[in-house]
């Protein structure tokens, strides 16, 4: 499927997911609102939207120039007219002058203008295909924003389902603790056991409370940092999913394999490489000329008064013009041959550094995949750790209650346990994490249910 397609489809997918009215936040609510609110993401969509006008018919150069113009021009005078010298017949007497008053002189235009562009060395045609490109581009970027910010979103959610878990496992070991004082108090009281045992008990229950305070506190902070990924979203105290499935290693092996078409940085470095070569072939547009064609039809009317020798009249003239005009810059001082240049080597980079990217890629994905199996194996063996524990802790405890161990080898057996489970519970994580990491390296991180 193409990434546009599946992209959009993706979050109209997660954008259709209900807002569960209960404290649980699961993964796909939890990305449906990070793709809501998510300032870096908004950013990211915006971005998409101008790249996405700016490859519109309207910002090719493709269509015609029109525009109009109008004015208006009034002009009112008083003419006063002499005739020196001037003897009328009829009265024998000096010609008496001619006054006109209030002339008015009116003037109005219109005209209408039409340039279009027939030609222009074809880097019109290459400025609109590397708009659509710039366009990809930037949907590629905003991907990877959105990749880094789910990468992101589940470091903080994992990391809070590592802490509620570990909160659990020292709530358990609190209670544990607690009932070991009420013992240790009994058997004291009835000669059993020595005061140490009482003050051990009391020391251990101290210390295991500490650990819960401080843990709840942790946890509190996480969820804080999840909230501001979230913009603030998340108005009530919420859990987390702690449940975690792993890709099947059939599955990966594929994504593995078709990672050079799928990788968001080997994309962007192809789009940047067909960006360079548009820029290669505007560049020769340079060589050759411009033909455009123009038109316009205008509209004048002049109204004038009348005069001594002179009526008024007014006038109206309309006219219509065509015609095709050819430009042709046969020698720019050179200019073009250097952008010409200039672009080739641009493109030469763009190829370079694809190489560097291509074993870049590779690398990285061959140590996240060496990560994520060298994760899953300490998980199989921090599993079987927890079971030995567990095994090593419940004799322990019959043990201790018969009077067998001392409180001493007693806690020693808890703490076992303790670290055994919050080591799982990290590997756990660690493992998903590193899963994760390697489905963004094959660009498949978009592509798979959480």
């Amino acid at each position: 499927m193409n990434w546009n397609n599946s992209f959009w489809l993706y979050i109209f997918v997660f954008a259709t997911v209900s807002i569960s009215a209960q404290d649980l936040l699961d993964k796909s609510e939890a990305i449906k609102l990070v793709l809501e609110n998510n300032f870096g993401i908004l950013v990211a969509s915006n971005n998409v939207e101008i790249a996405k006008n700016n490859k519109g018919i309207l910002n090719s150069g493709y269509l015609p120039s029109l525009s109009t113009s109008a004015g208006a021009d009034y002009n009112k005078q008083t003419t006063v007219t002499s005739f020196p010298g001037v003897i009328d017949p009829d009265t024998g007497s000096q010609r008496p002058d001619i006054e006109i008053a209030g002339a008015e002189t009116q003037r109005y235009n219109a005209a209408l203008s039409l340039g279009y562009t027939l030609f222009d060395g074809m880097g019109r045609f290459y400025n609109y295909k590397r708009l659509k490109e710039e366009y990809n581009l930037t949907e590629l970027q905003a991907r990877e924003t959105i990749e880094n910010t789910i990468i992101q979103l589940f470091t903080v959610y994992y990391e809070i389902a590592r802490l509620s878990q570990n909160t659990d496992i020292l709530k358990e070991t609190l209670r544990i603790s607690r009932e070991r004082l009420t013992r240790a108090d009994y058997q004291f009281e009835y000669g059993q056991n020595s005061k140490l045992d009482v003050l051990n008990a009391q020391v251990d229950v101290a210390n295991d409370s500490i650990n819960l305070i401080n843990i709840k506190q942790q946890l509190i902070n996480t969820k804080r940092d999840l909230k501001v990924l979230l913009a603030n979203q998340l108005q009530q105290d919420f859990q987390v999913d702690t449940t975690v499935a792993f890709i099947p290693e059939l599955i990966l092996d594929q994504y593995i394999k078709s990672a050079p078409q799928n990788n968001v940085t080997l994309l962007q470095n192809q789009s940047n490489i067909q960006l360079s070569e548009y820029d290669v072939k505007v560049s020769k547009s340079g060589y050759l000329p411009t033909v455009g064609l123009i038109g316009s039809y205008g509209w004048n009317e002049n109204r004038n008064p009348q005069s001594v020798f002179f009526p008024g009249n007014v006038s109206d003239t309309y006219n219509f013009s065509a015609g095709i005009n050819l430009s042709w810059n046969l020698f720019d001082g050179g200019a073009t041959s250097t952008r010409i240049q200039n672009s080739k080597i641009a493109l030469d980079n763009q190829e370079i550094a694809r190489d560097q990217i291509k074993m870049e890629v590779e690398r990285d994905i061959a140590n996240a995949l060496g990560n994520y199996k060298n994760r899953l194996e300490v998980l199989e063996i921090q599993r079987q750790n927890v079971v030995t524990n567990k095994n090593n802790f419940n004799r322990s405890k019959e043990r201790y209650n018969i009077g067998q161990i001392t409180s001493l080898e007693f806690r020693q057996a808890q703490i076992n346990l303790i670290l055994a489970e919050t080591n799982l519970n990290g590997a756990k994580y660690d493992a998903k994490l590193a899963e994760l990491q390697l489905l963004q390296l094959t660009g498949q991180l978009l592509n798979v249910d959480f």
